[in-house]
């Protein structure tokens, strides 16, 4: 197996499908614990939903466990990821001018 992979496993996720006004989503949720790094192919899923239709049923899928070294690798890229979450448009409160709305 090594370092980056530590085995398969075949398990069962709960899915959760919709395509309607209201939303517009695909779940899968693992009855196991997935740690950084681990992978997940799901097995036997429809290919395309019906406008309005709404899904849910259980379904297969393989888990690849990640071994020592892409578990390490994935929590230490996922902090760079992170942080590119701060990079956002603030500006300090000396440099934010508020006008006040003038009414005729």
């Amino acid at each position: 197996m090594g370092v980056f992979s530590a085995g398969t496993l075949d398990i069962d996720c709960d899915v959760d499908l919709e395509r309607s006004d209201d939303s517009f989503h695909a779940y899968a949720i693992p009855r196991v614990d997935i740690q950084p790094g681990d992978s997940l192919v799901m097995h036997g899923l429809p290919t395309r939903l019906q406008y309005g239709e709404h899904r849910s049923f259980c379904a297969r899928a393989t888990l690849t466990r990640a071994g020592a070294l892409r578990r390490a690798w994935t929590q230490f890229a996922g902090l760079f990821e992170l942080t590119s979450l701060y990079e956002v448009g603030f500006q300090p409160d000396e440099e934010l001018v508020l006008h006040p709305r003038r009414t005729p």
